[in-house]
């Protein structure tokens, strides 16, 4: 099966891809089929993806995936959370948005922070019922970056289970724990079911 992802990331795609694959079905970046990236008006991450989704399938004619998600800070009120891959302002930029977060933090004690993901399935632009499956993954927000694997906020995402960020996870690793890990699995469940 053939999905468009509503996506340009090409780190997103490879992890969602090694996740997929073995399923049989092949993930196109939205880019790869001329579809530009849609707007993201939305206050929540539901909303956000679902409007990807239908963005990217309505311009592709194909089924679509989208996904939103973001890392949720407790003493920031949930900061930078939609805002996540532009927190620090355009052009986007991950070593930006981590100094940023960091400074904002400065020496607070409440370091508490979760990365949350909802992937929405819609298998045509205007389907009424979009397949919709969220994922949470808790840590902590350590205070400087650490490991060179990851993207975003990997770097300073810590797990203190593990004595690492995420950004010292291999993919296999990071991909079963992750917060889209969790959702992409969730959602996985629910696409075998309507076949």
């Amino acid at each position: 099966m053939k999905l468009v992802l509503a996506s340009n990331n090409a780190r997103k795609l490879r992890e969602l891809d090694a996740i997929l694959a073995p399923l049989g079905w092949e993930l196109v970046a939205q880019g790869e089929l001329g579809v530009p990236e849609a707007d993201e008006p939305h206050c929540t991450f539901v909303e956000n993806a679902l409007a990807k989704a239908r963005h990217a399938s309505r311009l592709s004619g194909l089924p679509a995936l989208a996904d939103d998600s973001g890392l949720c800070v407790d003493a920031l009120g949930g900061a930078p959370g939609v805002q996540s891959a532009r927190y620090a302002g355009e052009p986007r930029s991950d070593a930006r948005n981590n100094r940023k977060l960091l400074d904002e933090l400065g020496s607070t004690a409440n370091r508490k922070a979760r990365f949350v993901a909802v992937i929405v399935f819609v298998g045509h632009a205007d389907d009424p019922q979009p397949l919709i499956a969220e994922g949470e993954w808790t840590g902590e927000i350590c205070s400087e970056p650490r490991g060179e694997d990851g993207f975003g906020y990997d770097p300073v995402f810590y797990l203190r289970d593990l004595d690492r960020t995420a950004a010292e996870l291999d993919a296999a690793d990071k991909n079963r724990r992750s917060h889209r890990g969790q959702a992409l699995a969730r959602l996985v469940e629910r696409l075998q079911t309507r076949r």
